[in-house]
């Protein structure tokens, strides 16, 4: 289960709004949903947090680029909305024509044959071998992004790294929004 608020950051303070998910596929529809929220194009705070498995923070001001944190990348990405943050981390773009390229059979082979290059063992040793891995392949354990996401508002780098269950309700206290954050909750 997701919870999801905006914070966004006005001259009386901050104003909290919870947000659904559904129509989001992308991280531009993300960024853009933070930005219809946001007045005078000062800061806004997206956060998601997937049951204490993990949180993402996007923060948007004005038309900057988007800065993102991910608390556990690995957890963050077995979640759909965990995804779209941690393939802009790795930077995997999810519409790159040449997936389309990898992904026909234009090596004559079957899905699930072995390639002629590559058939698991090494002939030179006779040894089994691994195929080799792909950037995309791996995602870190751990915090990814950028940890000083929220510095300038009050939550230092070690506090957000030290952030475990209920991290939402820690950040909006850190941040003087913890009551407006509870209204939407």
């Amino acid at each position: 289960m997701y919870f999801a608020a905006l914070l966004a950051r006005t001259e009386d303070g901050w104003e909290a709004s919870d947000t659904e998910l559904d129509d989001v596929e992308t991280l531009s529809d993300l960024t853009d949903l933070a930005r219809e929220a946001s007045v005078d194009e000062d800061t806004v705070l997206v956060f998601i947090e997937q049951e204490d498995a993990w949180f993402g923070i996007l923060r948007v001001e004005g038309e900057e680029d988007p800065r993102i944190y991910v608390s556990d990348a690995a957890a963050a990405a077995r979640s759909s909305y965990g995804e779209i943050l941690i393939d802009e981390l790795l930077g995997r773009d999810d519409d790159d024509p040449a997936d389309d390229l990898d992904a026909l059979d234009l090596d004559g082979t079957e899905d699930g044959e072995p390639d002629d290059e590559y058939e698991g063992t090494d002939t030179d040793t006779d040894t089994e071998t691994d195929p080799p891995a792909t950037a995309t392949d791996t995602v870190p354990t751990g915090a990814v992004g950028d940890r000083e996401i929220l510095t300038d508002l009050g939550l230092s780098e070690a506090d957000l790294l030290a952030l475990e269950t209920d991290a939402m309700a820690e950040i909006a206290e850190a941040l003087g929004a913890a009551e407006v954050l509870e209204t939407v909750r």
